[in-house]
């Protein structure tokens, strides 16, 4: 393999790139339709029943290459890479300028600069949901007779200076919801992962890239955020995009709504299981170039 670039277009300095901050990271059953839309046709899908894994990563990051920032990482699917598998990220949306130009051309990511509108409120404490008993067994839930803090937080895709509803998150029982007074809550085990992944094909980053991030946190399962799409929204959910560029991969034309759209599928499909990472430090390594 044939490592990237060694310096970021706009001064993200020498890799390892070094994000801190907290996140959420749902998995999703996808449908492989739907996710095969975004994946290059060498790539075999990880699938089962006519669905495959994706779902989303957002985070907040107080310190970074970028400074502090939010990002809506949008999975597609788990593609197959032996003696593995990596995930496929649909779109990728962030609030800084710096972090989207970065995205595309270092590590090859369909990166969009977005606005991330956040609104807190108070809640009463609610029964606990299908999960609640178990995780409360095991330490892991809030009280249900507690009061919590609810936010909402509005995705909307900037083009052409034009703000695009993309999606609402409501993280209501999420414990990234808002900051938390309680020092005694229990976060969860340190832990260290890797997260592996493929990116580029796309018409910033043509060439096939792959790179992992590996994390040190603190891992919490918790109940899944609601995810709610545009009120505009008038897509049929079953529709499956055009492929775009052969060659490439990534979308062109009107294609690109289609894309969106199917991006919005993914946001909405069925959530399965909701990890909560704090105290997050990720570590990215510069990508390398898949030979042909």
């Amino acid at each position: 393999m044939e490592t990237a670039e060694k310096n970021s277009a706009l001064g993200y300095g020498k890799p390892p790139w070094v994000f801190k901050g907290s996140a959420l990271y749902q998995l999703h059953l996808v449908k492989a339709e739907t996710a095969r839309a975004f994946i290059p046709k060498e790539f075999k899908l990880v699938e089962a029943f006519g669905y495959t894994l994706g779902g989303f990563f957002l985070a907040n990051y107080e310190d970074s290459p970028a400074g502090n920032f939010d990002e809506l990482v949008v999975i597609a699917g788990i593609v197959w890479n032996p003696p593995t598998s990596c995930a496929w990220a649909a779109r990728v949306l962030v609030n800084s300028d710096k972090a989207c130009v970065h995205g595309r051309k270092d590590v090859g990511l369909p990166s969009q600069v977005a606005n991330f509108t956040k609104s807190l409120t108070a809640v009463p404490g609610t029964k606990r949901g299908r999960f609640g008993g178990f995780l409360n067994k095991i330490g892991m839930a809030d009280s249900p007779d507690k009061e919590k803090n609810c936010m909402d937080i509005r995705v909307k895709e900037m083009n052409n200076h034009t703000a695009m509803d993309l999606c609402s998150i409501n993280l209501t029982a999420a414990a990234m919801a808002a900051p938390q007074k309680d020092t005694k809550k229990w976060t969860g085990p340190a832990v260290k992962m890797s997260l592996p992944s493929f990116s580029g094909r796309t018409e910033y980053n043509p060439h096939l890239l792959k790179y992992s991030c590996q994390i040190e946190c603190r891992l919490r399962a918790v109940p899944p955020a609601k995810v709610s799409g545009p009120s505009a929204l008038s897509t049929n959910h079953e529709t499956t995009s055009e492929r775009g560029s052969p060659e490439t991969g990534f979308a062109t034309g009107d294609s690109r709504d289609n894309k969106r759209n199917l991006t919005i599928s993914v946001m909405l499909s069925k959530p399965i299981l909701a990890l909560e990472f704090s105290c997050l430090k990720m570590k990215v390594e510069a990508p390398t170039v898949v030979p042909q």
